[in-house]
């Protein structure tokens, strides 16, 4: 006999409590609870249920692993953000904005990995919609095998028919279990059909992907205890009017979330970006002030980004300080450096700063091309456009090190660059093993002299 109650959850964090409240214990948001009825049928029904399971405690020396731990992908971009592959078992929340190209790249995954068997289950379109856009893409992938289904049992039985490699579900939003009696995109339908799923990928070894929607402040949408329940969240950002897209890990079990894949949308489906700094920085005709190149690190892919800065006059008394894709704070303290240490009088003007390409940047490395904008919108003075800078800047004004700074003078070399300037306390850096001119340099009045002499 099925257990039948009810209760309430926050849909916003996915709190449960026994009554309606106002204001959630848990997010401190008003008026988000709703009433489900929740339906709890007897254990043996639960698909891949854990009373099934014939797991018993084992010794870490004598479990056993596949030699072919990680599913290599074509697409390199994802096999870079993954951490080199798909791990087997794996459960994958892959969430964006709508129209930002979610379904497209989970398509082109489902059709472009030649020879791997792959069950692209959607609950939004139709088979022939998705074979309309199958077709514009490119289908490469004979074994690719597609079905509109909701029902979550359904998705199963297929699944147990066809054995794929690899899963895609899209959307986690609309499945629904007849485990629970609420509507589908609830939290507790939400909570269950992960479940089902996690229990699935784990016991089968097959990666399963769940594309997930995300709330109008750009969470990811659904109980946070989604995100604690998979094992890898990618984040699909960019701004539907460009054509670029970022591909970025927020958590991930097996892999670095430091690394980042960008993407190109063209007809065609979304493109690589091989190399990224052609998009990141523009070729200009003519000198331009406020404008400088910094050699950072996404992961282990180094990057050259433009900083761009413009330094005006206060009109209306309080000075603004603005930053994009920059800690704004951190913009504070580098401003306050060059007052206080190199005596350049900025507290009563306008300072706004710009990483170009709509990536946002937390390496420290920057810090000095940051400086140098700022300084040439300052003074009205363009810096050398063959110039590259790496270094973190002090309180004290002092040029610090960075990490990995062989791999951003290797890449500053590699693009046609004639001058890097970094920190003099970098160890085991050789200047004469580089064609490229290597500035080592200690001090902020160094950096002025050396790129406004």
């Amino acid at each position: 006999m099925a257990k039948i109650k009810s209760a309430f959850f926050c849909q916003n964090c996915g709190y449960e409590a026994p009554k309606w409240l106002g204001k959630c214990p848990s997010c401190s948001e008003w008026n988000t609870f709703v009433e489900e009825k929740i339906e709890k049928s007897v254990p043996h029904a639960v698909a891949f249920s854990a009373s099934a399971s014939k797991s018993k405690p084992l010794a870490v020396q004598t479990i056993t692993t596949n030699s072919e731990v990680k599913i290599p992908l074509v697409d390199q971009e994802l096999n870079r953000v993954l951490g080199g592959g798909l791990v087997q078992g794996s459960l994958i929340l892959f969430g964006g904005e709508p129209g930002i190209g979610k379904s497209t790249l989970m398509l082109q995954l489902a059709i472009k990995n030649k020879n791997k068997k792959i069950l692209y289950v959607s609950g939004e379109e139709s088979e022939q919609q998705i074979k309309l856009r199958a077709d514009r893409v490119g289908i490469e992938n004979d074994a690719c095998f597609i079905l509109a289904e909701t029902h979550l049992q359904n998705v199963f039985k297929h699944a147990e028919d066809v054995q794929p490699e690899i899963l895609i579900i899209d959307s986690i939003q609309t499945l629904y279990s007849s485990e629970i009696e609420s509507s589908p995109g609830s939290v507790s339908q939400v909570k269950e059909c992960t479940a089902q799923l996690l229990r699935y990928a784990k016991t089968t070894g097959v990666p399963v992907f769940l594309i997930g929607h995300i709330t109008k402040e750009g969470s990811l949408a659904g109980p946070k205890v989604l995100e604690h329940m998979v094992d890898c969240v990618l984040q699909f950002e960019g701004d539907r009017q460009h054509v670029y897209r970022l591909l970025r890990a927020i958590k991930n079990r097996f892999g670095s979330t430091n690394e980042l894949g960008i993407y190109e949308m063209v007809g065609g489906g979304l493109r690589e970006v091989i190399d990224p700094t052609d998009i990141l920085v523009h070729q200009k005709d003519s000198a331009l002030s406020g404008v400088a190149l910094a050699a950072t690190m996404e992961g282990m892919r180094p990057l050259l980004i433009e900083v761009q800065a413009l330094v005006s006059t206060a009109a209306y008394g309080t000075p603004q300080r603005s930053s994009t894709g920059f800690d704004a704070k951190r913009l504070n303290m580098l401003l306050a450096v060059m007052e206080k240490r190199c005596g350049f009088k900025l507290a009563a003007k306008d300072v706004f700063l710009n990483i170009t390409g709509g990536i946002k940047v937390v390496d420290p490395a920057i810090d000095l091309a940051v400086v140098a904008a700022v300084l040439s919108s300052n003074t009205d003075l363009s810096l050398d456009s063959k110039t590259v800078l790496a270094a973190e800047v002090g309180l004290s004004g002092e040029i610090r090190p960075v990490n990995r700074v062989e791999q951003r003078i290797s890449e500053a070399q590699k693009l046609g660059f004639e001058r890097i300037i970094i920190s003099k306390y970098c160890k085991g850096i050789v200047p004469k093993d580089y064609t490229i001119k290597v500035l080592m340099c200690g001090k902020m009045e160094e950096v002025v002299k050396a790129l406004f002499a």
